[in-house]
């Protein structure tokens, strides 16, 4: 999969967060762990997305609702 960097921002908490699962050998790079719950999260969003109707979908995310 080809990649690009970007830039973003994150709490220092989630930073120390990162880098202890790092130290701790859970994960090879900051990239990575990012790049892990990313997927994860977009997959349980997609789940969820795919089982609703196109109508009920429309009106999630016209009311703003998927904004967290």
């Amino acid at each position: 999969m080809a990649m690009k960097i970007i830039t973003i921002n994150l709490p220092i908490q989630y930073i120390e967060a990162i880098q202890s699962l790092q130290d701790a050998g859970r994960c090879p790079s900051r990239s990575q762990a990012i790049r892990t719950a990313l997927r994860e999260f977009i997959g349980e969003e997609l789940k969820t997305f795919n089982n609703l109707e196109t109508n009920t979908f429309k009106k999630i995310i016209r009311s703003g609702a998927m904004k967290h």
